[in-house]
């Protein structure tokens, strides 16, 4: 399953699952992306599929392994990976190394475990207001759910899973 970020960094208040939706299409990916954050309907541990989360590794858009599951995103240690494996943009960049990203910090609204926090994840992504919080994760602590609250004026990376694994038939 492919983790990809956005082409441009977002505040809190975004339309995460379209625009990866929308992203992925223009890209010419074939799969549905999600975004990866806690909402008010899924707690983040939850947005891949039960049947994907133990067998398929979870990989950069290149297809470097950042995880050997989904689950072991949430085995409680903070999402920890190797930072010398980068992670893409749709458009190829590499979000940890280009300036479009200031900030190199992921939005994620969740406990280490992945599970939403209503009281960080911006009004449930609808807020960019300066007095709300939101969950977030800097990348150079090389976990993608460690525990800091920003304001939610911040624009930050939003990453997307794969969240349906469609095998080419004609494959």
């Amino acid at each position: 399953l492919h983790l990809v970020a956005l082409n441009l960094p977002f505040s809190g208040d975004m339309r995460a699952d379209f625009q990866c939706f929308q992203q992925a299409q223009l890209a010419g990916l074939t799969s549905t992306y999600r975004a990866f954050l806690s909402s008010h309907l899924q707690d983040l541990a939850t947005v891949v599929r039960k049947t994907d989360r133990y067998h398929l590794p979870i990989v950069n858009l290149k297809g470097e392994i950042l995880f050997s599951n989904w689950e072991s995103v949430f085995n409680g240690n903070g999402g920890q990976f190797n930072i010398h494996i980068p992670i893409y943009s749709f458009d190829g960049r590499n979000v940890m190394t280009d300036p479009s990203w200031p900030q190199k910090v992921v939005w994620h609204g969740s406990t280490a475990n992945g599970i939403r926090l209503v009281s960080n994840y911006c009004e449930a992504w609808h807020t960019a207001d300066t007095g709300a919080m939101g969950q977030a994760s800097p990348l150079k602590t090389g976990k993608l759910l460690d525990q800091k609250v920003y304001s939610c004026s911040n624009q930050f990376i939003v990453l997307c899973i794969e969240n349906s694994f469609v095998s080419d038939p004609q494959g």
